[in-house]
């Protein structure tokens, strides 16, 4: 194992940020690792969302340092997230449900026709839903037809094929805000596994969940945020529900709960 293997890949180190005279963010810290799922969890208003903005470019913050892979880094736009190789799975999927799978994993990122055709404008479909039939079954995703809308399909297999679309792309980080809310328990349980897969493939993954259970399921860290700061650290394996509510509600309150 390298002398890296351990460091964290994304880090946030006391992070502030203010909306007026609203503090979301009053000196967060976070940390994550290639290879590994960390649950952020937090009361709403805790600033969950607002942290993730910043490690993903959507925002910035007004103090505090944020480094990847050991150097500082300003995540200044969206953009420069995803050249580092960050993605996001937002709560609201952003699919276009007329739309079919391949074309949906392909969004804004269409391949085009070689040659003269490509040039018009025309697109390689056969070539898209072949790479995304490949992707698919890289990471364990089951679809009843890859030929009908995504629109059709069942909310697990749009979410899943939502959280395929970050992971084909991203290549160091994803974040996944509520994958599974709103599913039963057997589409949520596809999502999971996928999750699973993608950690096992390397990748970091942040998990931002209310779903205590699901998060000690699938999760091997958790951190947690309360009125801006993080307040409490676990290994999943050890910790407890109530070792997660009183972290959260500020029962328990030492920065290094693990």
């Amino acid at each position: 194992m390298s002398e890296t293997a351990n460091e964290p890949l994304l880090e946030a180190s006391e992070l502030t940020k203010s909306y007026g005279s609203v503090e979301a963010l009053r000196g967060a810290s976070f940390e994550v690792r290639a290879g590994e799922v960390v649950a952020l969890i937090g009361d709403n208003g805790a600033g969950k969302s607002t942290l993730v903005k910043c490690l993903s470019g959507v925002e910035q913050q007004d103090s505090g340092e944020i480094f990847f892979e050991g150097e500082r880094v300003r995540m200044d736009t969206p953009t420069a997230a995803r050249k580092l190789g960050i993605e996001t799975v937002y709560q609201d999927l952003a699919v276009a449900p007329e739309l079919d799978p391949a074309a949906n994993l392909f969004l804004g990122r269409e391949l085009r026709l070689p040659g003269f055709l490509g040039r018009l404008g025309m697109l390689d479909k056969r070539a898209m839903r072949k790479r995304a039939s490949q992707e698919f079954a890289r990471l364990g995703v089951t679809l009843q037809s890859i030929d009908v809308p995504i629109g059709s399909l069942s909310g697990g297999q749009r979410q899943s094929v939502a959280v395929a679309r970050s992971v084909v792309w991203a290549s160091k980080v994803v974040f996944m805000d509520e994958p599974t809310a709103a599913l039963g328990v057997v589409q949520r349980e596809r999502v999971l596994n996928v999750i699973r897969k993608v950690r096992d493939q390397g990748m970091a993954v942040v998990l931002i969940s209310h779903n205590m259970p699901e998060v000690l399921a699938v999760a091997d860290r958790v951190e947690v945020l309360r009125l801006g700061k993080r307040v409490a650290r676990f290994t999943a394996a050890d910790a407890t529900l109530e070792d997660l509510v009183g972290a959260m509600t500020g029962a328990l309150t030492q920065e290094d709960a693990a």
